[in-house]
């Protein structure tokens, strides 16, 4: 099976890109954080400086774990999912399920040891361009050198083959049970990291307001609940969109014509496979809107007061933003890998449409009305948990219930989303469209 792996690779690579490209950027940025480790551990560097390090490389690094493994998982499982012809083939010619495992798990392993392997050099001046702007900041003393070492390609390489190889299995496993007409597992894990996430989330919310406004560490707590709230509701996203569509579904069709009822039915068919693309749009929207938010009340709350930014503050903001970034980045990935693989493997579909009469203005409004329809999910449940976070932070920092900041932020925040779902699936659907559909509908998925 690992031969039949190898080939399945270079036959098709296309097929992994999205891995790959995942794989490397993941890689690349864990590296670069866990850099920070090594950097702190050199024997001539000042307490202040080996902090400022540490601090970054163990946040921003945990932040990182948690989005690259979000990254492979989802475009692995929607690689796989598109392969259900594949295995159910492999299943009839004698393959039994734990051989398939091993050709789909093998053929992770390669691509993540040469995304991660890609990603070295990358990483290397990516360390070395965080280090100069701490040290330009005045965070990090002038003569501390920087080091690539053990801690970093150690964080790299585990992070990135452990990411791959779970998140492998759990969608072959899934997805060979499908294949051969048996029922699907249970998701109780999956159900019990949600619920585990929007209780921590919740607690950590209400603990705010045991905090003191004057605590520097004050914005840990809402910042940490959002995040874990942001994580159940993406956890939970399929059923979300399942509830959302049958409130708002029905009254919108019926309104908006042929286009959007067949946007509504197929969204609630396909309500699972939908959930890796809200997943990166909740967490963007609930993270994005938190930190930023947050960072924009304490700078103000400083200004007011006359004071200037302590080292500690500047640490905070510096963390904050480069936070926001990873989750820009990272989001932006899954988004674009998991809307053009759906999206790409739908010709057949579309191809259909159009034979029964369709014309590709229509297929092309379905697309836009499915885009929308998540943007509009996403963006609501991740602005709950960003809320859930900012307004407790505002009453203890301010005084004030409601921040005032106003919308700006926000605006921008879901301008990022929409373009980055609407351009993806409108322009790789116009691509699955230049086939016609005669021949779209004989080419195998």
């Amino acid at each position: 099976m690992f031969a039949l792996a190898m080939r399945s690779i270079r036959q098709r690579p296309g097929r992994f890109l999205a891995t790959l490209v995942a794989a490397f950027l993941g890689a690349a940025v864990t590296m670069t954080f866990n850099s920070m480790h090594d950097t702190a551990g050199a024997t001539n560097i000042d307490h202040a400086s080996s902090e400022t390090l540490r601090l970054t490389g163990g946040v921003v690094g945990g932040y990182g774990t948690l989005l690259v493994f979000f990254a492979i998982a989802s475009t692995l499982t929607v690689n796989v999912r598109q392969r259900g012809e594949e295995i159910e083939l492999l299943r009839c010619i004698g393959a039994t399920p734990a051989q398939i495992k091993r050709m789909v798990v093998g053929e992770s392993v390669m691509v993540a040891l040469v995304g991660t392997l890609l990603a070295v050099f990358p990483a290397m001046l990516g360390g070395q361009a965080l280090l100069g702007m701490f040290q330009d900041s005045g965070q990090v003393a002038e003569g501390v050198d920087y080091a690539f070492g053990p801690i970093a390609l150690t964080a790299g390489f585990t992070v990135t083959l452990v990411a791959s190889v779970g998140a492998a299995f759990l969608a072959v496993r899934r997805a060979t049970r499908a294949a051969t007409g048996g029922r699907a597992p249970r998701n109780r894990l999956r159900n019990f990291a949600g619920i585990m996430a929007l209780v921590a989330g919740t607690g950590s919310v209400c603990a705010t307001f045991a905090s003191d406004a004057k605590n520097p560490a004050l914005m840990a707590a809402p910042a940490y609940g959002a995040i874990m709230l942001s994580v159940g509701f993406a956890t939970f996203s399929p059923t979300l969109l399942r509830v959302l569509l049958g409130w708002l579904g029905r009254p919108i069709a019926a309104r908006a014509g042929a286009s959007v009822y067949l946007t509504v039915h197929n969204m609630r068919q396909r309500s699972v496979q939908l959930a890796g693309v809200l997943m990166p749009l909740v967490l963007f929207t609930g993270l994005a809107a938190a930190t930023l938010y947050m960072q924009a009340i304490e700078n103000d709350a400083i200004k007011a007061s006359g004071l200037t930014k302590s080292v500690e503050a500047k640490n905070l903001e510096t963390l904050n933003l480069v936070v926001v970034g990873i989750v820009v980045v990272f989001a932006c990935l899954m988004l674009i890998n998991s809307l053009y693989a759906a999206t790409s493997y739908r010709g057949q579909e579309f191809g259909r449409q159009r034979l029964a009469g369709a014309t590709p203005g229509q297929v092309l409004a379905m697309v836009g009305a499915e885009g929308l329809v998540l943007t509009v999910t996403g963006v609501f449940f991740g602005t709950v948990a960003g809320i859930a976070g900012i307004l407790p932070f505002n009453l203890i920092r301010t005084d004030s219930a409601l921040p005032d900041q106003g919308l700006g932020i926000w605006l921008g925040i879901v301008a990022v989303a929409a373009a980055a779902t609407l351009i993806t699936s409108l322009a790789t659907a116009c691509r699955t469209l230049r086939t016609p559909a005669v021949a779209a509908v004989t080419v195998a998925a």
